[in-house]
């Protein structure tokens, strides 16, 4: 049984967090406007109402002109989407009806944006995430403290809105009572698809598939050389072009990684994987630094992309530490510098070899295991895929005959 329920919450914001709760609610209608004009009129005459199609057309232009994180800027598009869908079905009616407008100071989060406490909430903002008090009526018993006291249940979504000079979340929340049908569902194995990214091979995934970077490397280099050439001539026309040069290259590069996250979310979907987990970008350079300001970037939009697009089909893509993961034998657990030379990988225990970055997609995969193992959360067993078989957080081996279907 399914209780859903509204609690609506009153927010005691910390000084100086108005303002920039406020200019993400502007940029967030931003979104949700521009998403809208673009939907409305349409592609060959159409009004257009898939998120899939809407987030391809509009998402890196609205991630350039706001300072929203992509999971913001990809629900600004939604609630566009999801309003012209709406109005759709009125003009099929027969009813009166125009492009929807997005006026209110509303934005919406979810779990990637927000993460909900008891007592307070951590909101992203364009100047980094502020952290908001709950403002409760004393009675226990009375809504929302009812509902956000109750540890059974859940915070879901909500919508940030701001009403006579306050601010509140209307939180969407979500109570479940156990059945034989959900025990079952959380006694089934799950899988996790680790991906490495690297300077020679833009990802590699846990189950051996590779995607080189060659043809990025190739046109990185290519477009270094045109800037270079320009910059040269340092006239106003030179820098016109290199200008051009950039934005070319901007545009080769997102369809080049819009085609990657694609095969890496096919990749998931193909071998059951609940989660796509990477490596945490935040020292990225630190960890790889053969790789160019370019690679940095298309690291951090390739992440973008799988996070935005794996949602669709209830794949979470998440971050871990990575922290040896790449002179760690996914094998033995042994780890040494010795063990990584290149892109050859052998343990100097075991001797287990194979390439460095197949080796270390698994190591990443794994390290997600660990984490869940400590946090002592419980739950249903998850392992790593592989391309034959999975393994387990003690870096054992099941083949495909003994996995779960």
């Amino acid at each position: 049984m399914e209780y859903r329920r509204t609690a609506v919450i009153k927010l005691d914001t910390p000084e100086g967090a108005d303002a920039s709760l406020q200019e993400t609610v502007e940029q967030f209608k931003h979104c949700a406007n521009t998403a809208s004009e673009w939907c409305w009129h349409g592609d060959d005459g159409y009004h257009v109402t898939s998120k899939a199609k809407a987030e391809r057309a509009l998402y890196d232009q609205l991630r350039d002109e706001t300072d929203l994180t992509a999971n913001l800027v990809q629900k600004g598009i939604r609630r566009a989407v999801e309003a012209v869908k709406s109005g759709v079905s009125r003009l099929e009616r027969g009813e009166n009806t125009s492009q929807p407008h997005f006026s209110a100071d509303s934005a919406v989060y979810d779990k990637r944006s927000a993460t909900f406490h008891r007592d307070h909430v951590s909101l992203s903002t364009v100047d980094g995430r502020v952290e908001c008090d709950y403002i409760l009526p004393d009675d226990s018993e009375t809504p929302p403290t009812k509902y956000v006291s109750d540890e059974d249940f859940e915070f879901r979504m909500a919508h940030l809105q701001y009403h006579d000079g306050d601010w509140y979340l209307h939180a969407s929340m979500r109570k479940v009572e156990a059945d034989e049908e959900s025990s079952e569902s959380e006694s089934k194995h799950r899988t996790v698809l680790g991906v490495d990214l690297g300077v020679n091979n833009l990802a590699v995934a846990s189950t051996g598939r590779f995607w080189p970077a060659d043809e990025f490397n190739h046109w990185r280099q290519e477009y270094e050389k045109r800037r270079a050439s320009l910059q040269q001539c340092g006239s106003r026309h030179a820098h016109e072009n290199i200008e051009s040069v950039g934005q070319k290259e901007s545009g080769r590069f997102e369809i080049h990684l819009h085609t990657v996250a694609n095969e890496l979310i096919e990749e998931a979907v193909e071998n059951d994987c609940s989660h796509i987990v990477f490596e945490d970008l935040t020292h990225i350079r630190e960890n790889i630094p053969e790789a160019t300001w370019q690679h940095v970037w298309a690291f951090r939009r390739l992440y973008e992309y799988v996070e935005y697009k794996a949602e669709e089909h209830k794949i979470e893509a998440i971050q871990v530490d990575p922290r040896n993961t790449s002179k760690r034998c996914s094998t033995c657990g042994f780890t040494h510098d010795d063990n990584r030379n290149g892109e050859s990988f052998e343990c100097q225990q075991c001797g287990y070899e194979n390439h460095a970055d197949y080796n270390a997609s698994k190591n990443i995969g794994l390290q997600y295991l660990r984490r869940r193992q400590n946090a002592g959360d419980g739950g249903a067993p998850v392992d790593v895929r592989l391309n034959r078989g999975t393994l387990n957080v003690s870096g054992e081996y099941v083949p495909p005959a003994s996995v779960e279907a």
